[in-house]
């Protein structure tokens, strides 16, 4: 099984956006109140310590999830959920803010997703022709200029980049978590486990995530209602209250990627490489599957340019 980095053709994630383009205690739960009118709802969790890294054995060469090892971290509050299309709105009424692939004037949509004039899709990716690019699509417009997102408020906002979660944070009085805050608090208080409700597998009595069923990447079954992303508090959320850590949308970290990292990463608070190329993403997405991309895991990573914007990625926020 071969396994890639979204910006060296992960099928799961899309590839970067070219160069040159145009332009553990669970406190109880309160409601953010910053200028930015950041409502989702918080999960405090407790300074602690967790063994960061693959248990499982599951883990994608050239990802960098080894060697396991000790972290220490302060408390933080993280968002219950992604940040909706809905949360995001407000940021954009109030600051007037252009995304990334608003300014670019294009973006990448899994090539079944697509809504758009054929003269939009500017085409396939190389290594990946499941991914278009395709003018016109944006966080508005996920799967291209015929697409909307009515009655999509509940879901996670998409074609966000690193940049443009970056500009969300500072409205809000927030900022991205870090790697290694994002796992611990994936894994819910389950030490070493797969996945954040444990170690059975996605579809063991239901499913459990939204991934991809069928025959990737021509015929997705939707088993669990969804062909691209599900309302953000799908499913059951994990033993610290959190929705959706992984499948639906990858999401952004602070962290620069480095796959050698974890081997000198500090045992308290590390906060990632002090400069590098390509952001980590974590979580895995709707287009995740263990025949081909088994990233839907507390350890898995991945990466991509602080520009890029596909239509499975968004990004949750924390504070101190």
């Amino acid at each position: 099984m071969s396994h890639t980095s979204p910006g060296c053709g992960c099928g799961c994630a899309a590839p970067a956006r070219q160069s040159g383009a145009a332009p553990v205690s669970i406190g109880r739960p309160v409601v953010g109140t910053g200028d930015g009118r950041h409502a989702i709802e918080q999960i405090g969790i407790a300074a602690g310590s967790f063994v960061m890294g693959d248990s499982s054995g599951d883990r994608n060469p050239g990802d960098g999830e080894v060697p396991l090892h000790a972290v220490e971290l302060g408390a933080f509050a993280i968002d219950a959920t992604s940040v909706t299309n809905a949360d995001f709105a407000r940021f954009a009424e109030d600051t007037g803010y252009a995304t990334e692939a608003e300014s670019f004037g294009y973006s990448a949509v899994f090539h079944l997703a697509v809504d758009a004039p054929s003269d939009d899709v500017m085409g396939p990716a190389a290594g990946t022709p499941w991914w278009l690019g395709v003018r016109g699509a944006d966080w508005r417009h996920p799967h291209g200029r015929g697409s909307t997102i009515d009655g999509l408020d509940d879901h996670p906002v998409v074609h966000v980049s690193w940049n443009d979660a970056i500009a969300y944070c500072a409205w809000a009085g927030r900022r991205l978590p870090t790697e290694a805050e994002w796992e611990y608090a994936a894994r819910g208080g389950i030490a070493r486990a797969t996945y954040p409700w444990g170690d059975a597998e996605v579809d063991d009595g239901g499913w459990r995530a939204n991934i991809w069923q069928g025959d990737f990447p021509v015929r997705n079954t939707a088993e669990d209602g969804h062909l691209t992303t599900a309302p953000v508090r799908s499913y059951e959320p994990n033993g610290y209250g959190l929705w959706q850590c992984v499948g639906n949308v990858w999401e952004w970290c602070a962290d620069w990627f480095d796959a050698r990292y974890y081997a000198s990463s500090p045992a308290s608070d590390p906060r990632g490489p002090a400069t590098g190329e390509t952001k980590v993403l974590r979580g895995g997405s709707y287009l995740c599957h263990v025949s081909y991309c088994n990233r839907y895991r507390n350890s898995a990573r991945s990466q991509n340019t602080p520009d890029s914007s596909m239509g499975n990625a968004g990004f949750r926020t924390v504070a101190r």
